[in-house]
């Protein structure tokens, strides 16, 4: 290991090509991930930043913003479970905004998410914004009113609170703004329940979600599992409703293949790039291995070294990655793009980038081939 070490510091210039390639492998794995990450969070937003413990929709329903109205008598099915403390309804789906001009004149429509849920400090559906602000939830009682993530002003032609717009023949009021719920989608619109019902598409006696607490956190695998002996609604536990949704919109949209696509091309550039300088280095070492070779070191402890500074090219190119990921990921931050560097991320990227070194490390060993103690005589 000593030896391998100090070949890689006196042979620095040669081995630097392979450290930055596994950094850079390393660092678009990272980044990559959780740029994908932050934005498979922005789908699941209604569920992640509820309290409800249990949510029961539409049969077969495969993500949050895809629902579609159940009877709002099922609360009482619910209601009725021994482990159920609380149930609300929810209503959530897409409409369309048409900003107000000036002029009075209407604008190009945008898609939006309603999200209408009941307005008290208790509420269950609500989103945390909404339940620790008295003050906007008085507002949002009144009919018609509605509230907006700050930084999605922007797409929907706000300029301010106060200002109207026209959502499907109704009129609504923003009334007060929110931040850090911006949508993947259509920007998130938040408003009461009575609100959403008029703003979605003839929604009739129905609710899209039901939401339910339970008294033990621990039961709510049980309650939907319960409800799910009913085959005109499906129900899930929080947490698997936001895999579930995150996870449809991963594998059915554009975005979440050409994220996975570009970190592969990563990894797939790091090992070329990592096996050619591996390979090119130890090439040039020939006449120093069959040194080696004529004073009786066996193949396979050179073969060994080789691979032991394989391992070390992966760990000094990790080593690089990870402060520069944190960098990337806090510039992208103040730019508006989450990116989540979860420590599993982090982990996997360099497990990943590591094994990745070990594999060029042992497409370096073809270049072996030619070491012979005769090769310093010729």
């Amino acid at each position: 290991m000593s030896y391998a070490l100090t070949t890689i510091w006196y042979e620095r210039q040669r081995f630097l090509p392979a450290v930055l390639a596994v950094a850079f492998s390393a660092l678009l794995i990272s980044v990559q991930s959780g740029i994908l990450i932050g934005l498979l969070a922005l789908v699941s937003v209604p569920i992640d930043h509820s309290t409800g413990h249990v949510w029961a929709g539409y049969p077969g329903v495969r993500s949050v913003d895809l629902g579609r109205p159940i009877p709002e008598r099922w609360a009482g099915k619910l209601a009725a479970d021994p482990a159920v403390d609380r149930v609300e309804p929810c209503m959530l789906g897409f409409s369309q905004w048409t900003q107000i001009s000036k002029n009075r004149t209407p604008a190009t429509p945008e898609v939006i998410t309603v999200v209408g849920t009941r307005l008290h400090p208790g509420s269950i559906a609500a989103i945390d914004a909404i339940r620790s602000s008295p003050e906007l939830m008085a507002k949002l009682a009144e009919p018609g009113a509605v509230a907006v993530d700050d930084e999605e002003m922007y797409r929907l032609g706000i300029t301010g609170i106060g200002d109207q717009a026209d959502v499907l023949g109704k009129r609504v009021r923003v009334v007060g703004t929110v931040h850090g719920y911006k949508s993947l989608g259509g920007p998130y619109v938040f408003c009461s329940v009575d609100t959403a019902k008029s703003l979605l598409k003839d929604p009739g006696d129905g609710v899209t979600y039901l939401v339910a607490t339970c008294r033990d956190p621990a039961e709510a695998k049980g309650v939907a599992d319960r409800l799910n002996r009913y085959p005109q609604v499906t129900a899930f536990t929080a947490d698997e409703f936001s895999w579930r949704s995150r996870i449809h919109w991963l594998f059915t949209t554009k975005s979440g293949v050409a994220v996975g696509f570009t970190g592969m091309l990563g990894l797939l550039v790091g090992a070329v790039v990592t096996s050619q300088t591996l390979y090119a280095a130890t090439a040039a070492s020939k006449r120093e291995f069959a040194t080696m070779r004529a004073m009786g070191i066996p193949t396979w402890r050179l073969q060994a070294t080789v691979l032991v500074q394989s391992f070390w090219v992966g760990a000094f190119g990790i080593a690089l990655a990870l402060p520069l990921s944190v960098g990337i990921a806090a510039v992208a931050e103040m730019f508006g793009t989450r990116v989540e560097l979860h420590p599993l991320v982090l982990i996997a990227a360099a497990v990943i980038t590591l094994a990745m070194a070990m594999l060029a490390g042992f497409a370096a060993l073809r270049s072996f081939q030619g070491v012979d103690p005769a090769h310093n005589i010729r």
